[in-house]
């Protein structure tokens, strides 16, 4: 072999290896994170943690063979829509949504971007998919909710407060899903028991405690606190008028409980991030959002905080107590 032929060799099998190192497959991969809550809230890093641990236990680990660049939407509407364009900005190869409000502003950013959701309600209802077996698009992931729960709400908050004759749902419009999703239930198991049940918007914060003070005026008031970034947030001051005012209240996470709220029945969310991981894998490995059909709620969490309910004069049955994943005294 000739020298010059040579040296063109070797020049050539040296290009070819620059860019095989520089394929897609060999590079990091981006995996963008969008959270509906605020980044001090300590349910939102649970969950984090619990994806980033279900991630790296399928081999994939920050600062080596992927990175993650997380925004926080904090339960406000334009907030999220600018960081939502913010991380499709960065081209992701992938992108883990929080909240229907989050996957609706990232939607509208892109129909290209594989998009994993957890905590999404509705997401058929919503426009996110066509159908939960074959979702079609850009997105698929793991409902947190379905339109019974709505009547399950109900039902137990009347158990533990077998009074309740009047019930406030509590919702933000601008960042909560659709209500009619579990009006249907809510209305038929407000029939059952003879208990009204009335959507309560609010808009802002300090339009909170008129709610709950409305509920405690007549003997008999309710309030379930419905599914919604912006309840969360406020959680605290919920708990904590609730509290002030008397009115029983049943939630829709743990979380609620555990910070001294009365009842709580639903999602287990850490364990959806954690599901939520294997779709993200998935992808990153080649398999499109429009194949991967949309997973259905299969577990749920029933807390009970015992302390709440003395200071309520409430006397929560034995069967309720026997029924619940945890008791908090």
């Amino acid at each position: 072999m000739r020298r010059r032929d040579f040296i063109t060799m070797v020049g050539g099998m040296t290009a070819w290896s620059r860019a095989a190192r520089a394929q897609p497959a060999d590079r990091a991969r981006l995996i963008g994170v969008l959270m509906g809550y605020a980044e001090n809230d300590p349910a939102a890093q649970s969950d984090i943690a619990a994806f980033r641990g279900a991630l790296a236990s399928l081999g994939w680990r920050e600062g080596s063979n992927i990175r993650i660049e997380l925004r926080w939407g904090a339960g406000d509407v334009d907030k999220t829509k600018t960081v939502a364009k913010e991380l499709v900005d960065l081209r992701p190869d992938a992108i883990l949504g929080h909240t229907t409000p989050v996957i609706g502003a990232l939607a509208r950013e892109t129909r290209t971007i594989p998009i994993v959701f957890a905590n999404v309600a509705d997401p058929i209802g919503s426009g996110f998919a066509a159908s939960l077996a074959h979702p079609g698009g850009n997105i698929s992931g793991f409902a947190n909710f379905e339109p019974e729960m709505g009547g399950k709400w109900l039902e137990l908050l009347r158990e533990i407060a077998p009074r309740t004759q009047h019930v406030a749902l509590l919702f933000n419009p601008a960042t909560a899903p659709s209500l009619q999703f579990y009006m249907s239930s809510i209305q038929a198991a407000a029939s059952s028991f003879a208990i009204q049940a009335s959507p309560a918007p609010v808009h802002a914060k300090d339009e909170i405690e008129g709610v709950i003070a409305a509920q405690a005026r007549n003997p008999g008031g309710g309030l379930i606190v419905m599914p919604d970034p912006s309840n969360t947030i406020n959680r605290e001051l919920i708990i904590a008028l609730a509290a002030r005012y008397a009115v029983p209240a049943i939630y829709f996470n743990r979380f609620y409980a555990e910070a001294g709220g009365l009842i709580a029945y639903g999602a287990d969310f850490v364990e959806l991030f954690r599901q939520a991981a294997g779709y993200i894998d998935r992808i990153l490995k080649g398999e499109k959002p429009a194949d991967l059909p949309i997973q259905l709620l299969t577990k749920f969490e029933f807390v009970i905080n015992l302390k709440t309910a003395k200071a309520l004069g409430l006397d929560v049955p034995s069967h309720l107590q026997q029924l619940a994943d945890q008791l908090i005294e």
